[in-house]
């Protein structure tokens, strides 16, 4: 059994970090960091500046400053990522809704029907499970914003397209896998991707937007779930090990390629440049690590901008 972990206050957080090789030569400001910050988030990124995750000491060089400006460059992308998958988030309920709204109707009785969705024996408790978390939304938020108030009270009903504000971006995300097939094909059509892959990168999607509104490590989170090999993957010429992808799948940077695909051009460009500006300025501020191990270490290719033309 590990020790357990017991308070420690600033100057101690401080004298542990010195004690790992991290220089710390303004003292008192790295005091109001860890203080306003938090050592065990601040903490977190310090893997990125050693040889190996499993060293505990940092490499030689490494001070407070760049160890801060990783964990706010996290901040900020995530900011830009979180914004993005937004975005994504609202297109998706609007189709979805727009969907079963014409094909099924537009009550709750109408498209929670249980014979709206697949007929497949091994998902029936996931369509039960997905319906009932509906009509618990409905419950719990009806009487707690606006627009459903609204349509509460002048009609008695919630129409999907104004129940789909509620409803978690996780649970949009099942909604979306229990579909009818040609349900799920119309919504996938959109974006010109078949219904599987689309399944699965809402899936992320999902994951990621967590971590985002949570406040989460960002740069090198790892999903279960990984997409599928597609165009960019090869016209990027991402690095692959054993014909294998070895970025692109299940990190951060699948997330760009999923923004690629469901985000518009002028969405994907903007954000791209964002994001750029980021890395620039990580680059900048950061000596112990050179570019582009920096970009490596966060899973983006050196050509990742090229996206913008492709």
């Amino acid at each position: 059994m590990s020790r357990a972990k017991v308070f420690k206050n600033i100057d101690e957080q401080i004298s542990i970090l010195e004690s790992k090789g991290l220089e710390i030569p303004e003292k008192e400001y790295a005091k109001i960091v860890l203080l306003k910050e938090n050592y065990f988030f601040l903490s977190g990124y310090r893997h990125i500046f050693m040889k190996q995750n499993k060293d505990t000491k940092f490499l030689a060089g490494t001070t407070f400053n760049e160890l801060y400006t990783m964990f706010l460059f996290d901040r900020r992308i995530r900011n830009i990522f979180f914004k993005n998958i937004l975005v994504i988030e609202n297109n998706i309920k609007s189709l979805i809704s727009y969907q079963l709204s014409k094909k099924y109707g537009f009550k709750e009785r109408d498209y929670l029907n249980p014979n709206n969705f697949t007929k497949d024996p091994m998902r029936e408790r996931q369509v039960s499970d997905i319906i009932e978390k509906m009509k618990r939304q409905i419950r719990v938020n009806g009487q707690k914003h606006s627009a459903t108030i609204h349509y509460l009270s002048n009609y008695g009903y919630i129409p999907l397209w104004i129940l789909v504000k509620v409803l978690s971006f996780g649970i949009t995300s099942e909604l979306y896998t229990i579909l009818k097939s040609e349900d799920q094909d119309e919504i996938a059509l959109f974006y010109k991707l078949d219904s599987s892959t689309l399944s699965i990168f809402l899936s992320v999607l999902a994951n990621y937007r967590n971590l985002c509104a949570h406040e989460d490590i960002l740069f090198d989170h790892k999903t279960q779930k990984t997409i599928p090999n597609n165009k960019y993957h090869y016209l990027l010429k991402l690095p692959q090990v054993e014909d294998e992808y070895i970025c692109g799948k299940n990190d951060l940077f699948a997330v760009v390629l999923i923004f690629k695909h469901m985000l518009s051009r002028r969405e994907f460009n903007s954000f791209a440049d964002e994001i750029n500006k980021e890395l620039d300025e990580l680059k900048a501020n950061i000596k112990v690590l050179t570019p582009d191990i920096l970009l490596n270490k966060i899973g983006f290719p050196d050509n990742w901008l090229l996206l913008k033309e492709l």
